[in-house]
């Protein structure tokens, strides 16, 4: 399987992609310009001017988003932004918090109980949903929100909806204050991606495709996405993703926090050398001393014989950067889940335990 030159991609995708996920990866600038075009036409009264904290329920993939603009805008953001991942919202939220309902089906059990609790709590609410009961509680109780249909992900993978929910959740933060997206941030983004995909594409061959490289690496290895900054939620995505599509464990890990506990673990297991393989996500928009600290903990993995391997995104914002790494981790998942003899889009372990709730 080592042998790049032996292995056929587009074989491999006709016989396994049977849900056209790659179809959905190809799409993500079809999605973006498609959510931003509908968030134009979103209204949001005064009252929603007047918030002190922001509350966003969503579980999965329909969070990712809010970590993507943690990191991406923590500069610009006035107002704290919290993820619950659960059914019931935190004490402090009020009449002075937004609460933002994500759910790509618009069925996820947590995020209409969160909703619902919002609610009663007399938050301000909004939402993000392609339908679904989320859909009808927001239009029933007339709250403004961002209901799309998913013409472009036709997978139907929320995880694979990436477009939708992260650039529907920037835009809609937009339209009401909290951040600013420009007109041609936007355009930036679109061509940042445009750009991107003539060399990740699926047509492109291996020896020149580095997210195929990279897949090939990853074979029977534990990939550890590790990034700083603004690209700490890119990097989340990508190990997300990692589990979901590739059917391989993966985590990520954030520096500078990594460089206070995490290396002291490389030592033991003593697999730790061959089952390993951290990709360190490099990127001159770091703050000095986060490069400083990239360097570094590629030397103590050479020092404990750890394997790494490393890229530098060049996009000229931190808004494209994020992007990059998502499109970036994107392919590469997908091209690890088709070596996997996966079919990337079933999740038979995630369908069995909500059937058993």
């Amino acid at each position: 399987m080592n042998d790049t030159h032996q292995f056929d991609f587009n074989q491999a995708i006709e016989k396994l992609d049977k849900s056209n996920t790659i179809g959905s990866i190809e799409q993500l600038g079809d999605q973006i310009q498609h959510i931003w075009k509908l968030a134009q036409e979103v209204r949001f009264d005064d009252s929603y001017k007047n918030i002190d904290k922001v509350v966003v329920a969503g579980m999965g993939g329909s969070a990712l988003g809010t970590h993507v603009i943690q990191t991406v805008f923590k500069d610009e953001l006035k107002v704290p932004v919290i993820i619950c991942n659960d059914y019931n919202l935190p004490n402090y939220v009020d009449e002075k918090t937004l609460v933002v309902a994500s759910s790509y089906s618009g069925n996820t059990e947590e995020t209409i109980s969160a909703v619902k609790d919002g609610i009663d709590k007399g938050a301000k609410i909004t939402g993000i949903t392609s339908g679904g009961k989320l859909a009808l509680l927001l239009k029933e109780k007339n709250y403004p929100a961002l209901v799309f249909e998913a013409k472009y992900n036709p997978s139907n993978s929320p995880r694979m909806a990436l477009g939708y929910s992260i650039f529907g959740q920037m835009s809609l933060f937009s339209q009401i204050g909290l951040l600013s997206i420009s007109k041609n941030d936007y355009k930036q983004v679109l061509e940042t991606i445009a750009d991107l995909q003539m060399s990740l594409s699926r047509h492109v061959e291996q020896e020149k495709n580095p997210a195929k490289l990279l897949a090939f690496s990853f074979i029977d290895h534990l990939p550890v996405i590790t990034a700083a900054e603004h690209l700490e939620g890119a990097a989340h995505i990508f190990a997300n993703q990692i589990n979901e599509n590739s059917k391989t464990y993966s985590e990520f890990r954030v520096i500078p926090e990594l460089n206070h506990h995490l290396m002291e673990g490389l030592q033991f297991p003593k697999s730790n050398n061959t089952n390993l393989l951290f990709f360190i996500v490099h990127s001159d928009l770091y703050l000095p001393n986060n490069q400083k600290r990239t360097g570094l903990t590629e030397q103590v993995l050479d020092k404990n014989n750890i394997s790494y391997l490393n890229h530098k995104f060049t996009a000229p914002t931190k808004i494209t950067q994020a992007f990059e790494l998502i499109l970036f981790g994107s392919y590469t998942n997908y091209y690890l889940a088709i070596l996997n003899n996966q079919d990337p889009t079933p999740i038979p372990w995630v369908d069995w335990f909500k059937k058993q709730l």
